[in-house]
């Protein structure tokens, strides 16, 4: 006899208040399906939203994948903590969105591959080769729990903030209407930008030529 395979479901563990720099928004978190082990992958997902965008069309929204090097240790490889930083601010200016955090460490392939491919970039290969040279896809992860979650949420369409136009097929794909592509161009240090420059060469990001991104064209502001 064969098993059927069990659909993954969505859990809401818990919810509360959360007062940031940005303002007031209530954190939420979600558990979806059994999680990826193998990977060191949590199950164990993140929404903070400000206002009330249920049943609301064009919501606001950023789908942020965690980054415990930048985030928590400060790491200037990459743009990722000042991303999270001017989605929140953008959406205080609002005044109302979603930003979803996802427990997808390094494009999905999580922290012990990340810094392994950290060591390949420090030894002259860029982003997208480390992956590959490590058995990894350009960008391993999945949207599925965001689309999850959305629906948890009651939006109907939203404005979704990224330069990853992968981002936004994947969540069409799923059958969360896209409206609009919003940019998050932002870097707080010089040292990011080969890295960005890697992701609108070779992965399609929509990011300014390399030459905008020299020091002066850094945005250094909160």
């Amino acid at each position: 006899m064969t098993l059927r395979k069990k659909k993954p479901r969505l859990e809401i563990l818990a919810r509360a208040p959360l007062p940031t720099l940005h303002g007031l928004f209530e954190m939420s978190i979600f558990r979806w399906g059994p999680g990826s082990v193998s990977l060191g992958l949590s199950a164990d997902h993140i929404a903070i939203v400000m206002g009330d965008p249920r049943g609301k069309r064009d919501v606001l929204l950023r789908i942020h994948s965690e980054c415990l090097t930048s985030e928590v240790f400060g790491s200037v490889l990459c743009d990722c903590r000042a991303q999270l930083d001017a989605a929140q601010a953008q959406i205080a200016r609002a005044g109302e969105g979603v930003l979803l955090y996802l427990r997808q460490e390094g494009r999905g392939i999580g922290i012990t591959n990340k810094v392994r491919a950290y060591e390949l970039q420090a030894n002259g290969h860029d982003t997208v080769d480390a992956n590959r040279l490590l058995g990894f896809p350009d960008d391993a992860r999945d949207y599925s729990a965001a689309a999850a979650m959305l629906h948890h949420l009651g939006i109907v369409s939203v404005r979704l903030m990224t330069n990853n136009p992968m981002k936004v097929t994947a969540l069409r794909d799923l059958g969360i209407p896209v409206r609009a592509q919003c940019a998050l161009v932002r870097a707080d240090d010089p040292r990011a930008a080969q890295y960005l420059e890697t992701k609108r060469v070779r992965m399609g990001h929509a990011l300014p030529p390399l030459e905008d991104l020299r020091p002066e064209g850094f945005d250094h502001t909160s």
